[in-house]
């Protein structure tokens, strides 16, 4: 497996509608790909606005580019998003998931 790491400033007035734009849009897409596992949204407030970083879980580097494209560490970035933000990663960090660990009795959940 694979882990897809990026990072994003948005615009404090953007940040929620940066997240809807995720689960309307990105997600859903994300989702009918073969291969893909998950995602998990992390986000926090900086001095400049809202920070996120978007890490995504995949089963292979060949899942990645049909996503991402022959070159899977460019950054997919629409131009509506790209408005949203005010500084972000144009490349993607990829990897090697080496191993995981679950509490098994933690309930799970979308937002702490």
């Amino acid at each position: 497996m694979i882990s897809r790491h990026w990072k994003g400033i948005a615009r404090h007035e953007c940040a929620d509608r940066y997240v809807d734009h995720l689960e309307a849009d990105t997600f859903p897409q994300l989702a009918s790909l073969p291969g893909f596992i998950r995602a998990t949204v992390l986000r926090r407030d900086v001095a400049e606005g809202i920070e996120f970083q978007i890490v995504t879980l995949w089963e292979s580097r060949s899942a990645i580019e049909a996503f991402a494209g022959p070159d899977p560490e460019i950054a997919v970035v629409p131009a509506g998003v790209q408005a949203m933000m005010l500084r972000y990663d144009e490349r993607a960090t990829h990897y090697q998931v080496q191993c995981t660990f679950a509490d098994s009795n933690a309930a799970p959940s979308s937002q702490a």
